[in-house]
């Protein structure tokens, strides 16, 4: 049986807190704690930024957004949808004010991966337990409405779940169908966590099969770019083709900062 709960009194998380015995003290005090072996800990992304004191002033939001930026992939205005450096596609950066005073914003953690195998390390080392970790945060998709939570750090836990040459109830052989496991269980914990319950951590019990010692990643689930359909929004695909033509790919960044009108007479 699966269960997920999310554990009271992780408290206010400033920088320099130790996570690991935040989070232990919580699921101790639990009814359903202490963690079991095969948990998995979802955390959220806030949490973990927030230790790291990646608080910034709300007034660098748009130069932060710019340094965080590998490649924009759409822009409206001032709304941005990027490619950060660690790979992610996510609007603004990750950066968010959420949860925060007015005058902070919060940039997503350093090294996402690194970080869960860091948390995980400290949690396993305390329990002597088997422990998988994720770190979510939210994002959109393209064509769905809503928002929803997906892994942006994993140590610990199986990624992916291939089922290519597996065949179905019918006998038919399966080709491509890869399930995204640690985005399914990020999503699964928020359902628990709640955006406004102030319960940063959930406790996902009863599939310990999907943690696994060997080497995991969130990297994992990022598409490749020769083989990612929306790696463009749709007038930025079209911009990105004429500077490929006049081989002027490097202009992309500056252009695409500037209203339309202004991009042809560039």
């Amino acid at each position: 049986m699966i269960s997920i709960f999310a554990p009271d009194g992780v408290g206010e998380v400033v920088a320099g807190t130790d996570l690991a015995t935040a989070i232990l003290t919580a699921t101790d005090a639990d009814p359903l704690g202490p963690l079991h072996d095969g948990d998995i800990i979802v955390v959220t992304s806030k949490i973990i930024s927030k230790a790291q004191g990646r608080i910034e002033p709300a007034s660098r939001r748009t130069e932060l957004i710019t340094s965080e930026t590998r490649r924009t992939v759409a822009r409206r205005g001032e709304t941005r949808i990027v490619r950060t450096h660690d790979g992610l596609t996510i609007a603004a950066a990750g950066i968010d004010r959420s949860n925060l005073s007015a005058e902070s914003i919060l940039q997503l953690p350093h090294n996402p991966d690194g970080s869960a195998a860091a948390l995980r390390e400290r949690l396993e080392t305390a329990t002597s337990l088997r422990l998988g970790v994720i770190i979510s945060d939210t994002a959109g998709r393209p064509w769905r409405i809503g928002q929803t939570d997906h892994a942006i750090g994993v140590s610990g836990v199986r990624a992916l779940a291939d089922y290519a040459g597996a065949r179905d109830a019918y006998g038919n052989e399966l080709q491509v169908t890869v399930m995204a496991v640690a985005d399914e269980l990020a999503a699964a914990a928020d359902l628990v966590k709640g955006k406004l319950r102030g319960r940063p951590v959930a406790v996902i019990r009863g599939l310990g099969l999907l943690v696994s010692e060997a080497d995991s990643s969130a990297r994992e689930l990022l598409r490749e770019p020769d083989k990612d359909l929306f790696g463009f929004g749709s007038h930025e695909a079209v911009l990105a083709a004429a500077l490929a033509a006049t081989e002027q790919q490097v202009r992309y960044e500056e252009l695409v900062a500037l209203e339309r009108a202004e991009q042809t007479s560039r």
